[in-house]
């Protein structure tokens, strides 16, 4: 028995990580379940044994990518060699590097899916919203944590700042994937670099 479900993990991690590296490619509607399925190397026919709907698909691929995401996320907030104020420009800096990368799966399915699925499919834009209020109280602590150790000006509130720039940052990634420019994620790096004021 342990064996079949070990099997049925592995073929359903399969898909989501073969459906992870088309949507970074074609987006989520773009991905029909055939090709997910012969990309995958898993039989036709057999993707419901996994998923109830493509939507419990769509849920499932996003809550996998956030759990990996957070992980990555709380190393880089907590980098012990930066101070906070470092870390916190850091972590828009990678942002900014995987956002050009001409490698497609670097960049962010929170970018990628958040206008795409807004009036598709309520689970998911509730995934969505989720994560990014979790990656928002992410970033508070650490402007929080700049005020206390004195490598961030005193700022009015700190949520609030954080939302604003993080928000800022999904538009400018936007409009970057549009105009094939970095440009917008430069003015919004800049931008974050005056909103966080050092001491």
């Amino acid at each position: 028995m342990s064996g079949v479900m070990e099997q049925k993990n592995d073929t359903r991690s399969q898909i989501l990580t073969t459906g992870r590296r088309l949507t970074a490619k074609q987006g989520y509607t773009g991905v029909g379940l055939s090709a997910l399925l012969k990309e995958a190397g898993v039989p036709k026919g057999s993707f419901y044994h996994y998923f109830a709907s493509k939507e419990a698909y769509g849920c499932a691929l996003l809550n996998d990518f956030m759990t990996e995401y957070g992980t990555r996320l709380n190393a880089s907030l907590a980098h012990p060699d930066m101070d906070a104020r470092s870390r916190f420009l850091t972590y828009f800096e990678e942002w900014r590097k995987k956002q050009i990368s001409p490698n497609l799966e670097d960049r962010c399915l929170v970018v990628k899916l958040s206008a795409e699925v807004a009036d598709l499919s309520e689970n998911m834009s509730n995934i969505l919203q989720k994560s990014v209020s979790e990656i928002v109280a992410r970033l508070t602590e650490t402007l929080e944590q700049g005020t206390d150790d004195g490598t961030i000006a005193a700022l009015e509130d700190p949520r609030s700042t954080a939302e604003m720039i993080y928000h800022m940052w999904l538009g400018a990634s936007l409009v970057a994937s549009l105009s094939h420019s970095e440009a917008p994620l430069n003015s919004a790096m800049n931008a974050t670099k005056v909103l966080v004021p050092g001491t």
